[in-house]
């Protein structure tokens, strides 16, 4: 899913773990979506994560992680996801992480919002 920001002509990637990513070299932005309530998979998650966090299209992408399924009662809260994927390892690269409900919309805007501003002061 490509996402542009006609404001500052800007493309990000959206990734989520059953779906195909194209990637190209114009991607300034990572959105990728985790199933907060699947733990059986987020190793699975993680190691897609570093795969494509290591493509030389995304190397000075910014990375906007969705934790989403908030609303299940088993779900992983964001700081379980941090510490699953492994975010604090991430060397020079700006990242957030945002707690979400799809069904909801709660926490979309509020990433959209940061993704929107690191991408706006990139110039």
């Amino acid at each position: 899913m490509e996402i542009l920001f006609p404001k500052y002509t800007r493309h990000v990637v959206a990734a989520f773990l059953e779906g195909l990513v194209y990637i190209t070299p114009l991607f300034s932005g990572l959105i990728f979506v985790v199933d907060s309530n699947d733990r059986e998979r987020i190793d699975e998650a993680r190691e897609e994560l570093t795969r494509m966090l290591a493509e030389d299209e995304l190397r000075d992408a910014v990375l906007l992680v969705f934790a989403n399924k908030q609303d299940l009662p088993n779900a992983m809260n964001a700081a379980e996801v941090t510490d699953k994927l492994g975010l604090h390892t991430l060397r020079n690269r700006n990242w957030y992480i945002q707690a979400t409900c799809a069904t909801s919309g709660d926490g979309l805007y509020e990433g959209l919002d940061w993704l929107s501003n690191q991408l706006k002061n990139r110039g």
